[in-house]
C-alpha cells in the first residue's frame, strides 16, 4: 500500500501513525487520505520493516530503529508505548546523489555560500553542519563530501546509515544497538576511536547525539583536518546551547568545551527548510565569549 509513496522520488519521508499515513514532500507531512490501515495492519507492517532488517520488534522490545538496503531508515514503536496504535517512520533515501552543482541548481546556496563552501572543503576545514530534522544536514555533507579530492580516504561513521557520498573511496561505519540480552552494542563513541586506525584523510560523524563529540573533537583538534559532522539545532544561536549539552554527557564543562570546540571546528553551516525549499541559512566560526563559554560568530551568507 505504501509502494507508490516509496517510489515517489518527491517524498523524503513516510509515517504510519496508528491507522494513518502521512507523506513529506519538502512542504512538511501531508496527511494522505486516500491510504490508511487497520491498526493490525500497521502492527504487521512494521514487524515485516524491522524483520526484513535482521531485527525483531515486539512489546518487549517496542522501539527499533533500523536500517534497509541501500539507505532506507525505519523506526519503529508498538503499543503500549504507542497507546493509539503503532507508529511507523520512515526515511527514504535520496533518488542518486546529489552534488553541489545539483543543489545549487534548487537554490540551497543564497548569495556566495557555494563558492565559500567550496572553497572550505578544498582548504580542509573541518565544519559542523546545523540544523532542524529534515532542513538537509545530510544532504549537504554528502554533496561536500563528494569535492574531496579521489585521492582521499573518507571514513563515515553513523548511528544508521544515511549519507550517500560521490566519492571512490568512501569506508562506512554503523553503530550497533544491544542484543535482547543488553549485549554486543557498539556504540558511535567507540567507533570514531577504531576510525582512528584506519588512516583517515577525512574524519565524518554523521550525526553528533551524545558523548561522542568528546572523541570527535579530540580527533579533530590531533591533525585530522577535513572532517565534518552535523548537529540538531535550530540557528546558529542554539548550537553553543546544544554542543554544551552534548559535551556534558561526555563530562566535558562548559569552558572545556569552549577551547575544544574552538580550536578543532572552522566552520558552521546553518541549514533549514522554508515553504520554498532547504537552503543554506548562515556561516558562522566558533568563538569564545568574554565569560569563556562556546558563541557563534556568524558572518551571513552573502
Amino acid at each position: 500500500m505504501l509502494a507508490p509513496l516509496v517510489a515517489d522520488g518527491q517524498v523524503t519521508d513516510v509515517f504510519v501513525n496508528g491507522g494513518e499515513v502521512w507523506a513529506d514532500r519538502g512542504r512538511g507531512p501531508e496527511r494522505q487520505p486516500a491510504l490508511s490501515l487497520a491498526p493490525e495492519d500497521a502492527r504487521a507492517l512494521a514487524v515485516r520493516l524491522i524483520s526484513l532488517a535482521g531485527r525483531h520488534v515486539d512489546e518487549a522490545a517496542p522501539c527499533v530503529d533500523a536500517r534497509l538496503g541501500d539507505g532506507l531508515r525505519v523506526h519503529v514503536v508498538l503499543p503500549p508505548i504507542a497507546p493509539k496504535g503503532p507508529l511507523v517512520s520512515i526515511r527514504l533515501p535520496a533518488v542518486g546523489r546529489w552534488t553541489i552543482d545539483g543543489l545549487a541548481a534548487v537554490g540551497f546556496f543564497p548569495g556566495t555560500t557555494r563558492s565559500r563552501i567550496a572553497s572550505l572543503v578544498a582548504r580542509r576545514r573541518n565544519v559542523l553542519i546545523s540544523g532542524a530534522a529534515g532542513s538537509g544536514k545530510t544532504t549537504l555533507l554528502s554533496a561536500m563530501l563528494g569535492l574531496a579530492s579521489p585521492g582521499e580516504r573518507i571514513v563515515v561513521i553513523e548511528d544508521v546509515g544515511e549519507l550517500r557520498v560521490d566519492h571512490p573511496h568512501v569506508v562506512a561505519l554503523e553503530a550497533r544497538q544491544a542484543n535482547l540480552e543488553g549485549a554486543g552494542a557498539i556504540d558511535l563513541a567507540r567507533l570514531v576511536r577504531e576510525a582512528l586506525r584506519m588512516r583517515p584523510d577525512r574524519l565524518v560523524l554523521g550525526e553528533c547525539r551524545g558523548a561522542e563529540i568528546r572523541d570527535l573533537l579530540s580527533a579533530l583538534n590531533t591533525g585530522h583536518d577535513g572532517g565534518a559532522g552535523t548537529i540538531h539545532a535550530n540557528s546558529l544561536v542554539d548550537v553553543p546551547a546544544r554542543l554544551e549539552a552534548l559535551g556534558a554527557l561526555a563530562d566535558l564543562g562548559p569552558e572545556a568545551l569552549a577551547r575544544q570546540v574552538a580550536s578543532a571546528l572552522d566552520a558552521i553551516i546553518q541549514v533549514e527548510r522554508t515553504p520554498s525549499g532547504r537552503r543554506v541559512a548562515a556561516i558562522g566560526r566558533p568563538v569564545i565569549d568574554d565569560a569563556g563559554r562556546l558563541a557563534i560568530e556568524a558572518n551571513g551568507t552573502g
